[in-house]
Protein backbone atom coordinates (compact mmCIF):
# COMPACT_ATOMS: atom_id res chain seq x y z
CA UNK A 1 0.00 0.00 0.00
CA UNK A 2 1.39 3.08 -1.12
CA UNK A 3 2.07 5.86 1.56
CA UNK A 4 -1.50 8.28 1.00
CA UNK A 5 -3.32 9.17 4.22
CA UNK A 6 -6.56 7.49 4.93
CA UNK A 7 -8.72 11.24 4.88
CA UNK A 8 -6.55 11.77 1.53
CA UNK A 9 -7.89 8.74 0.09
CA UNK A 10 -11.21 9.21 1.16
CA UNK A 11 -11.38 12.78 -0.13
CA UNK A 12 -10.09 11.50 -3.43
CA UNK A 13 -12.06 8.58 -3.58
CA UNK A 14 -15.55 10.38 -2.80
CA UNK A 15 -14.18 13.26 -6.01
CA UNK A 16 -13.99 10.88 -8.31
CA UNK A 17 -17.31 9.04 -7.41
CA UNK A 18 -19.69 7.54 -8.05
CA UNK A 19 -18.00 3.87 -8.34
CA UNK A 20 -19.32 0.91 -9.58
CA UNK A 21 -16.30 -1.33 -8.59
CA UNK A 22 -16.33 -1.57 -4.90
CA UNK A 23 -12.39 -1.62 -3.82
CA UNK A 24 -10.57 -1.23 -0.23
CA UNK A 25 -8.63 1.17 -0.64
CA UNK A 26 -6.44 1.22 2.65
CA UNK A 27 -9.83 1.10 4.81
CA UNK A 28 -11.65 3.17 2.30
CA UNK A 29 -14.68 1.27 0.09
CA UNK A 30 -14.97 2.94 -2.66
CA UNK A 31 -18.96 1.85 -3.61
CA UNK A 32 -20.33 0.42 0.23
CA UNK A 33 -23.54 0.82 -0.89
CA UNK A 34 -23.15 -1.26 -4.06
CA UNK A 35 -26.61 -2.78 -5.20
CA UNK A 36 -25.25 -5.80 -6.00
CA UNK A 37 -22.84 -5.95 -2.62
CA UNK A 38 -18.71 -6.17 -2.49
CA UNK A 39 -19.32 -6.09 -6.00
CA UNK A 40 -16.97 -7.33 -7.98
CA UNK A 41 -15.14 -9.03 -5.36
CA UNK A 42 -18.09 -11.37 -5.11
CA UNK A 43 -18.29 -12.19 -8.47
CA UNK A 44 -14.29 -12.71 -8.49
CA UNK A 45 -14.54 -15.49 -5.56
CA UNK A 46 -16.87 -17.21 -7.44
CA UNK A 47 -14.22 -17.55 -10.78
CA UNK A 48 -10.73 -16.91 -9.47
CA UNK A 49 -9.98 -20.70 -9.10
CA UNK A 50 -9.78 -21.14 -13.20
CA UNK A 51 -7.39 -18.18 -13.51
CA UNK A 52 -3.76 -19.05 -13.11
CA UNK A 53 -2.78 -18.32 -9.56
CA UNK A 54 0.81 -17.22 -10.70
CA UNK A 55 1.02 -14.89 -13.77
CA UNK A 56 4.68 -13.67 -13.79
CA UNK A 57 5.75 -13.49 -16.85
CA UNK A 58 2.26 -13.06 -18.76
CA UNK A 59 0.43 -10.02 -19.87
CA UNK A 60 -3.04 -9.16 -19.59
CA UNK A 61 -5.20 -6.77 -21.24
CA UNK A 62 -8.66 -6.06 -19.52
CA UNK A 63 -10.70 -4.98 -21.71
CA UNK A 64 -13.53 -2.38 -20.03
CA UNK A 65 -11.44 -2.46 -16.85
CA UNK A 66 -13.61 0.35 -15.42
CA UNK A 67 -12.51 1.01 -12.05
CA UNK A 68 -9.77 -1.22 -12.02
CA UNK A 69 -10.74 -4.55 -9.77
CA UNK A 70 -9.87 -7.12 -11.92
CA UNK A 71 -6.53 -5.41 -13.48
CA UNK A 72 -5.26 -5.11 -9.73
CA UNK A 73 -5.82 -8.66 -9.10
CA UNK A 74 -4.39 -9.76 -11.80
CA UNK A 75 -0.93 -7.31 -11.37
CA UNK A 76 -1.61 -9.29 -7.99
CA UNK A 77 -0.58 -12.55 -9.18
CA UNK A 78 2.21 -11.55 -10.38
CA UNK A 79 1.21 -10.38 -14.35
CA UNK A 80 4.51 -8.70 -15.52
CA UNK A 81 2.34 -6.44 -17.77
CA UNK A 82 -1.80 -5.34 -17.19
CA UNK A 83 -3.20 -2.73 -19.75
CA UNK A 84 -6.42 -1.62 -18.83
CA UNK A 85 -8.68 -0.09 -21.37
CA UNK A 86 -12.66 2.08 -21.47
CA UNK A 87 -14.17 4.42 -23.40
CA UNK A 88 -14.87 6.18 -19.89
CA UNK A 89 -12.29 8.03 -19.28
CA UNK A 90 -14.29 8.50 -15.74
CA UNK A 91 -13.64 5.15 -15.00
CA UNK A 92 -9.93 5.47 -16.23
CA UNK A 93 -9.57 8.01 -13.26
CA UNK A 94 -10.45 5.96 -10.60
CA UNK A 95 -8.52 2.77 -11.98
CA UNK A 96 -5.31 5.30 -12.04
CA UNK A 97 -5.85 6.04 -8.70
CA UNK A 98 -6.94 2.81 -7.28
CA UNK A 99 -3.69 1.08 -8.73
CA UNK A 100 -1.90 3.91 -7.27
CA UNK A 101 -3.02 3.78 -3.57
CA UNK A 102 -2.74 0.18 -4.32
CA UNK A 103 0.83 0.68 -5.24
CA UNK A 104 0.50 -1.81 -8.18
CA UNK A 105 2.12 -0.58 -12.24
CA UNK A 106 -0.63 -0.84 -14.32
CA UNK A 107 -1.00 1.23 -17.84
CA UNK A 108 -4.54 2.51 -18.04
CA UNK A 109 -6.01 3.77 -21.95
CA UNK A 110 -9.33 5.48 -23.54
CA UNK A 111 -10.39 3.07 -26.25
CA UNK A 112 -13.25 1.24 -27.32
CA UNK A 113 -13.32 -1.82 -27.95
CA UNK A 114 -13.65 -1.67 -31.54
CA UNK A 115 -10.15 0.03 -31.92
CA UNK A 116 -8.04 -2.78 -29.99
CA UNK A 117 -6.48 -3.70 -33.25
CA UNK A 118 -4.94 -0.67 -33.10
CA UNK A 119 -3.11 -2.35 -30.03
CA UNK A 120 -0.94 -4.07 -32.09
CA UNK A 121 -0.58 -6.69 -30.14
CA UNK A 122 -1.20 -10.16 -28.23
CA UNK A 123 -1.97 -10.55 -24.65
CA UNK A 124 -1.40 -14.10 -22.80
CA UNK A 125 -5.11 -13.64 -20.93
CA UNK A 126 -7.63 -11.14 -22.45
CA UNK A 127 -10.29 -10.17 -19.69
CA UNK A 128 -13.79 -9.06 -20.77
CA UNK A 129 -16.04 -8.56 -17.73
CA UNK A 130 -18.96 -7.31 -17.61
CA UNK A 131 -18.95 -5.41 -21.29
CA UNK A 132 -20.60 -7.48 -24.21
CA UNK A 133 -24.21 -6.39 -23.24
CA UNK A 134 -23.32 -2.69 -23.26
CA UNK A 135 -22.30 -3.02 -26.93
CA UNK A 136 -24.62 -2.37 -29.99
CA UNK A 137 -22.26 -5.05 -31.89
CA UNK A 138 -21.00 -7.59 -29.67
CA UNK A 139 -20.20 -9.96 -32.28
CA UNK A 140 -18.14 -7.60 -33.72
CA UNK A 141 -16.23 -7.07 -31.13
CA UNK A 142 -16.05 -10.74 -30.26
CA UNK A 143 -14.61 -11.00 -33.83
CA UNK A 144 -12.26 -8.58 -33.21
CA UNK A 145 -10.62 -9.72 -30.12
CA UNK A 146 -10.16 -13.33 -31.35
CA UNK A 147 -8.70 -11.50 -34.40
CA UNK A 148 -5.96 -9.17 -32.65
CA UNK A 149 -5.59 -9.50 -28.95
CA UNK A 150 -5.86 -13.07 -27.41
CA UNK A 151 -2.86 -15.05 -27.51
CA UNK A 152 -3.92 -17.66 -25.21
CA UNK A 153 -6.33 -17.35 -22.75
CA UNK A 154 -9.76 -15.35 -22.83
CA UNK A 155 -12.19 -14.85 -19.82
CA UNK A 156 -15.85 -13.54 -20.82
CA UNK A 157 -18.34 -12.83 -18.12
CA UNK A 158 -22.05 -11.39 -19.61
CA UNK A 159 -25.20 -11.06 -17.74
CA UNK A 160 -27.39 -13.30 -18.58
CA UNK A 161 -31.18 -14.17 -18.06
CA UNK A 162 -33.19 -16.52 -19.51
CA UNK A 163 -32.71 -20.20 -19.14
CA UNK A 164 -29.59 -21.76 -18.26
CA UNK A 165 -30.26 -24.73 -20.06
CA UNK A 166 -28.03 -25.40 -22.98
CA UNK A 167 -29.90 -27.06 -25.85
CA UNK A 168 -27.85 -29.90 -28.21
CA UNK A 169 -28.14 -27.40 -31.28
CA UNK A 170 -27.78 -29.31 -34.98
CA UNK A 171 -26.05 -28.39 -37.97
CA UNK A 172 -28.94 -27.11 -39.70
CA UNK A 173 -32.76 -27.05 -39.49
CA UNK A 174 -35.45 -27.49 -42.17
CA UNK A 175 -37.77 -24.01 -42.91
CA UNK A 176 -40.47 -25.61 -41.70
CA UNK A 177 -38.81 -26.33 -38.41
CA UNK A 178 -39.88 -23.27 -35.91
CA UNK A 179 -41.10 -24.84 -32.65
CA UNK A 180 -36.74 -25.31 -32.20
CA UNK A 181 -37.11 -21.30 -31.13
CA UNK A 182 -39.31 -21.51 -28.24
CA UNK A 183 -36.99 -24.32 -26.92
CA UNK A 184 -35.81 -23.27 -23.53
CA UNK A 185 -32.00 -24.07 -23.97
CA UNK A 186 -32.05 -22.69 -27.45
CA UNK A 187 -29.17 -19.93 -28.21
CA UNK A 188 -31.33 -16.42 -27.22
CA UNK A 189 -30.36 -12.76 -27.37
CA UNK A 190 -32.85 -10.55 -26.15
CA UNK A 191 -32.89 -7.08 -27.35
CA UNK A 192 -33.19 -3.74 -25.29
CA UNK A 193 -34.57 -0.90 -27.62
CA UNK A 194 -34.51 1.29 -24.36
CA UNK A 195 -33.66 0.85 -20.91
CA UNK A 196 -33.10 -1.63 -18.52
CA UNK A 197 -31.95 -1.37 -14.64
CA UNK A 198 -32.18 2.45 -15.16
CA UNK A 199 -28.70 1.75 -17.50
CA UNK A 200 -29.48 2.38 -21.40
CA UNK A 201 -26.27 1.27 -22.16
CA UNK A 202 -27.49 -2.41 -21.50
CA UNK A 203 -28.27 -3.69 -25.14
CA UNK A 204 -28.88 -7.33 -24.69
CA UNK A 205 -29.05 -9.90 -22.81
CA UNK A 206 -28.34 -12.87 -23.53
CA UNK A 207 -29.10 -16.73 -21.64
CA UNK A 208 -26.61 -19.20 -21.47
CA UNK A 209 -26.32 -21.11 -24.29
CA UNK A 210 -26.49 -17.87 -26.45
CA UNK A 211 -23.18 -16.46 -24.31
CA UNK A 212 -21.36 -20.21 -25.37
CA UNK A 213 -22.62 -20.51 -28.80
CA UNK A 214 -21.22 -16.53 -29.71
CA UNK A 215 -18.22 -16.92 -28.07
CA UNK A 216 -17.88 -20.66 -30.86
CA UNK A 217 -19.00 -18.36 -33.43
CA UNK A 218 -16.26 -16.10 -33.05
CA UNK A 219 -13.46 -18.83 -32.82
CA UNK A 220 -13.18 -19.63 -29.42
CA UNK A 221 -13.18 -22.76 -27.93
CA UNK A 222 -14.88 -22.61 -24.27
CA UNK A 223 -12.84 -24.77 -21.69
CA UNK A 224 -14.54 -24.18 -18.44
CA UNK A 225 -17.78 -22.65 -17.45
CA UNK A 226 -16.69 -22.01 -13.56
CA UNK A 227 -19.67 -19.17 -12.31
CA UNK A 228 -23.19 -19.28 -14.60
CA UNK A 229 -22.19 -16.13 -16.33
CA UNK A 230 -18.24 -16.51 -17.20
CA UNK A 231 -16.50 -18.69 -19.73
CA UNK A 232 -13.09 -19.35 -20.19
CA UNK A 233 -11.83 -20.03 -23.44
CA UNK A 234 -8.79 -20.23 -26.04
CA UNK A 235 -8.63 -19.56 -29.62
CA UNK A 236 -9.58 -22.57 -31.67
CA UNK A 237 -7.47 -22.50 -34.59
CA UNK A 238 -8.79 -22.06 -38.18
CA UNK A 239 -12.31 -21.13 -36.35
CA UNK A 240 -14.29 -17.94 -36.50
CA UNK A 241 -15.68 -15.43 -38.64
CA UNK A 242 -12.93 -12.68 -39.99
CA UNK A 243 -14.01 -9.44 -38.38
CA UNK A 244 -15.52 -6.72 -40.61
CA UNK A 245 -13.82 -3.68 -40.49
CA UNK A 246 -15.91 -0.04 -41.44
CA UNK A 247 -14.80 2.39 -43.39
CA UNK A 248 -14.54 5.32 -41.07
CA UNK A 249 -15.23 8.86 -42.66
CA UNK A 250 -13.09 10.57 -44.74
CA UNK A 251 -12.54 14.27 -44.01
CA UNK A 252 -12.37 16.80 -46.69
CA UNK A 253 -10.56 19.68 -47.04
CA UNK A 254 -13.72 22.21 -45.34
CA UNK A 255 -13.82 19.75 -42.19
CA UNK A 256 -16.97 17.90 -43.92
CA UNK A 257 -16.85 14.00 -43.94
CA UNK A 258 -17.40 12.35 -47.55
Amino acid sequence: MSGFAFDEIRREAEALGPWFHNIDLGGVVTAPEHFLGDYPAVKWRRFRHALPADLRGRTVLDIGCNGGFYSIEMKRRGAARVLGVDIDEGYLRQARFAAQVIGVEIEFLQMSVYDVAALEERFDIVLFLGVLYHLRHPLLALDLIRHHVVRDLFVCQSMQRGSSAQLHVEQDYPFSEADVFDYAGFPRLSFIEHCYAGDDTNWWVPNRACTAAMLRSAGFAIESNPEEEVFVCRPNPGDGHPPIFPVRPRRLGNGVSA
